[in-house]
């Protein structure tokens, strides 16, 4: 359907029908041109990094802007005009969208850019607090053993409450990515004049996903993993279970119970010290292990301990998939989010972010029911996404929570629309959709070929 000077990480992602150029030889201006002879371009997208916050419209962008001079020198030919403005922080215009007369498009940023600084969170490097949090961070944990119990949770609710006035990402909800999305697809249909086809998020019949996860920390969880499990099977469901190699004992009848029930068993990091992703170093000394323990349990999938992650470190991980990011989340230790509710690529790692609060925040942090979970969960549902739910058999103990999670489980669990589907099983799936590509046939229908033809679901932008 279009035609790309360059590849496009958007594009990609979306699986929008695109036949690229030559690629080999780089421009400063991407152009993907409809059948039409209109196009949408944009500047060619630089590595990650800090960039400052704009808006178009809605949509809030963090990337490299063309200031109006520079963007005129890279319009292709045709009478271009200044439209609509791009507002900083301030609400002040500090560049134009451009529109030729004939009804091309160019945009003085690079939505490439822009998606994979919310994916990584680049768009924290450039905040004042940055590096004061990084630095609290490594000091919380490294005296946190020597803590009480009681004084670790009155630190943390106290930080909980100078978490929740973050303005970006927004919580429970934040919709940067997916607003992205939708700009670049509704400028794509714009220049072509017809609905624009791309992959949905998930396969035929379901409309939406519920992933279910747990990370046992203690002893104590790893022996009460039955209460949980048991209440996933009365619902029909499926959970993967995150085990730290190097802390307790894992008893290798409990992993192949689990396994031969159909569950997942990942791992969670080696010590549960806060320290895996703390340098390039650290992490290549301790994966021998961790890598050793996954052959053991027949682990494919990892979670970091708290949630630590580093954009360029989480490629040498050496897993399938990943799910150490959020989608938004402010009062973890590492606050932030990738601001998706789908699975994304951090090369070729799949990345599922934890879109769900875990329990631990909940019910210990913020002292707040389950509704937080069912309201999120509605959202997601609507908007087709992914819930992706941490909880912790060490924390799920008592009849109260036990109960809390049943009637949460209930809630969704008959829902025809709903995928109940395991990380990996959706890692699996996101790879397949990933590999395969909309073609459009004689009659102007369209159908997918590859991997994931016969599943897959064509979806239209807009949608009719």
């Amino acid at each position: 359907m279009f035609t790309a000077s360059d590849t496009s990480a958007v594009l990609d992602y979306l699986r929008v029908p695109t036949r690229y150029l030559d690629v080999e030889s780089r421009s400063r201006v991407v152009n993907v041109g409809a059948p039409n002879g209109r196009s949408v371009s944009w500047p060619a997208a630089e590595a990650p990094g800090p960039a400052p916050e704009r808006w178009l419209g809605e949509v809030r962008i963090f990337a490299e802007t063309l200031p109006d001079e520079e963007g005129r020198g890279l319009l292709p030919d045709g009478e271009w005009e200044p439209a609509e403005a791009l507002l900083d922080a301030d609400g002040r215009p500090v560049a134009h969208v451009w529109r030729e007369a004939g009804g091309s498009v160019f945009l003085p940023f690079s939505p490439d850019a822009a998606l994979v600084n919310l994916w990584s969170e680049a768009y924290q490097a450039g905040a004042r607090s940055a590096g004061a949090k990084r630095l609290a961070l490594k000091a919380y944990y490294r005296a946190r053993p020597l803590l009480p119990r009681a004084l670790q949770i009155a630190l943390r609710r106290r930080f909980a409450r100078i978490q929740a006035k973050t303005a970006f990402p927004r919580w429970p909800v934040e919709t940067a990515a997916h607003d992205l999305y939708d700009l670049v697809l509704g400028l794509l249909a714009e220049v072509a004049g017809e609905a624009v086809p791309w992959l949905g998020p998930w396969p035929a019949p379901y409309r939406w996903a519920l992933v279910l996860t747990h990370d046992v920390e203690l002893q104590e969880g790893c022996e009460n993993v039955a209460l949980l499990r048991d209440i996933e099977l009365a619902h029909g469901l499926r959970s993967a279970w995150n085990f730290v190699p190097r802390r307790y004992d894992t008893p290798d009848e409990t992993v192949r119970d689990l396994n031969e029930r159909g569950f997942e068993v990942g791992v969670h990091g080696l010590y549960h010290d806060g320290r895996d992703l703390e340098s390039r170093e650290l992490l290549l000394e301790r994966l021998p292990a961790m890598h050793e323990a996954a052959r053991r349990w027949g682990a494919t999938g990892f979670r970091s301990p708290a949630t630590h992650r580093g954009w360029d470190l989480m490629p040498l991980l050496g897993f399938e998939h990943d799910s150490s990011y959020l989608d938004t989340d402010p009062f973890e230790p590492q606050g932030g989010g990738s601001c998706t509710w789908w699975p994304f690529p951090i090369g070729e790692l799949v990345e599922l972010p934890i879109t769900l609060l875990m329990d631990h925040t909940l019910f210990v942090i913020l002292r707040r029911d389950e509704s937080v979970w069912t309201e999120k969960t509605r959202f997601l549902r609507d908007r087709g996404g992914m819930a992706l739910l941490i909880t912790h058999p060490d924390y799920m103990l008592e009849r109260e929570r036990l109960d809390v999670y049943d009637r949460f489980l209930a809630t969704f669990a008959g829902d025809d629309t709903m995928w109940g589907a395991l990380p990996r099983e959706v890692a699996s799936w996101w790879r397949r959709r990933a590999e395969s590509t909309i073609e459009r046939e004689s009659d102007g229908r369209w159908r997918v070929e590859g991997p994931a033809a016969g599943e897959a679901r064509v979806e239209l932008f807009p949608p009719s």
